[in-house]
């Protein structure tokens, strides 16, 4: 079949299910979509290994002991550790790394039966809005190669939105996630903090660090989803101890009478026409099913972006402490003594942007500054989150964009970091709350390029978040959207 790459993860989960065809013959026909790896989206690809999952999930297939995802492709962005291939969180200190285990995200989905089509670009150690500062070069946007697909998930979302592969895993921190699904025209949902573990995720920020799939609809997260999340208690100190939900039960509920929550801080001065234009029109869908729209206010979403770059810079630089090159990675190879081999290891292994957060983070946690910075970051990231919780006393789920314009050329910020920063003040507040967000497409802007519709819940909320999109994506065809080369 020709077509398998444009099906949908639902569709060829039932086509291997009714053995209509062969989880070898699905992964044949994607690794030849990989040849000459477009849009720069994959770091590490090896076919032998795909086949061997695919044959085996062919005799679970036929021995009726197959998982609900079996014989589905899938890839995972490079911060997730994997025994059968290369993981580098994209940066040249790890270049060659290959895990001793996988990563419980991974495991989980292997497990559901999804046969790994290898490792996804991203930004250094998930740390951009981009996906420009990949230490093995830049993805490029399948709606537009001339534009940045989105960061730090960037690999994933160009995979999917250019059909190489159904789904993808990402990591949103900041935003990670919504914000390359926006730019890329696709679906992406980061659950609750804690909802899916953190073992074996490479770590940028460990208070924000969240898991999550990447796919066209609402539908497929779903399906993603449920596989991916669990307790990990053991070995997640993070872990919820919740079970995991079937969250494909919930959808096609009906969302009449759903409260709407409308943040008036979403839709001020630094908003693109076109971007509210697309979003109004979505809501305006929403109006259309039942939903009502709720004016609400979240007065310190202007603070998210100063504590936010706070917070996680000072995480990641205890967490990037360990790249050292003294147990794995990159090891300089002239040194004079220890103190000199940590210099010059994380010089030559560290790119630009995460230099950068490292000193930001040891500055702002260094004597006298503690107080001044990383102290009342904290404080107003606890008012950020009380926040959303007085907004959801008048309003279920809330809905904005998902960042201020479409997608940006590439290297148009390339000497003004702060401008990337800017660009994640929408979803920068769900991240420092904690709670569960995404995004699903919501028209087009200007040059033609995707718009993405924010939904943020509260705590554990997902299925009415996936609910809720669902019913948008089956009342309009904006996520069955491809771009002009597919």
């Amino acid at each position: 079949m020709s077509d398998l790459h444009t099906l949908s993860v639902k569709a060829l989960a039932s086509l291997l299910q009714t053995k209509q065809v062969s989880a070898v013959e699905v992964a044949t026909r994607f690794l030849a979509r990989l040849g000459g790896n477009p849009h720069n989206a994959f770091l590490d690809i090896d076919s032998e290994v795909t086949l061997a999952q695919a044959r085996a999930s062919d005799a679970k297939l036929a021995a009726a002991t197959a998982g609900p995802l079996e014989g589905v492709p899938v890839a995972h962005k490079d911060v997730f550790v994997t025994r059968d291939f290369v993981t580098t969180a994209g940066s040249k200190i790890l270049q060659g790394y290959r895990s001793p285990f996988d990563a419980t995200v991974v495991q989980r989905l292997a497990q559901a039966g999804m046969v790994s089509l290898g490792k996804l670009n991203c930004d250094e150690f998930a740390m951009g809005s981009a996906n420009e500062n990949s230490a093995y070069g830049a993805v490029t946007n399948p709606w537009d190669t001339a534009r940045v697909p989105g960061g730090s998930s960037g690999g994933s979302a160009a995979a999917v939105a250019a059909r190489l592969v159904p789904a993808a895993t990402g990591t949103d921190t900041g935003g990670s996630i919504r914000q390359p699904a926006s730019f890329c025209g696709i679906t992406g949902i980061k659950p609750t903090y804690g909802r899916a573990s953190r073992y074996g995720m490479i770590a940028y920020a460990s208070s924000l660090d969240q898991a999550g799939p990447i796919a066209r609809s609402a539908e497929d997260c779903a399906l993603l989803l449920s596989a991916m999340c669990g307790p990990d208690l053991d070995r997640d100190s993070t872990s919820l101890d919740m079970p995991c939900e079937d969250f494909n039960a919930g959808l096609n509920n009906p969302i009449e009478g759903l409260r709407i929550g409308i943040p008036k801080e979403f839709f001020g001065e630094g908003l693109h026409a076109d971007v509210r234009a697309a979003v109004d029109g979505a809501l305006r869908e929403f109006e259309k099913l039942g939903a009502q729209l709720v004016p609400i206010s979240l007065p310190r979403t202007e603070l998210s972006i100063p504590v936010y770059y706070i917070i996680a810079p000072a995480e990641a630089s205890s967490n990037l402490s360990r790249f050292d090159g003294v147990k794995f990675g990159h090891r300089a190879k002239d040194y004079v003594d220890l103190i000199d081999m940590y210099k010059k290891t994380r010089a030559e292994g560290f790119g630009n942007e995460v230099k950068r957060r490292i000193m930001t983070g040891a500055y702002v946690l260094s004597h006298g500054y503690y107080d001044a910075y990383y102290l009342q970051a904290q404080k107003i990231r606890r008012m950020i989150a009380d926040d959303f919780q007085n907004a959801f006393k008048t309003c279920d789920v809330i809905a904005g964009p998902v960042a201020p314009s479409v997608a940006w050329k590439m290297g148009e910020n390339a000497n003004d970091p702060v401008a990337d920063y800017l660009a994640d003040i929408f979803t920068l507040p769900a991240s420092l709350a904690g709670l569960p967000g995404m995004s699903l497409p919501a028209g087009f802007g200007a040059h033609g390029m995707p718009v993405g519709l924010q939904l943020i819940g509260n705590y554990f909320k997902e299925a009415q978040l996936l609910n809720a999109a669902h019913c948008l994506q089956q009342a309009t065809d904006w996520h069955s959207q491809k771009p002009k080369e597919i």
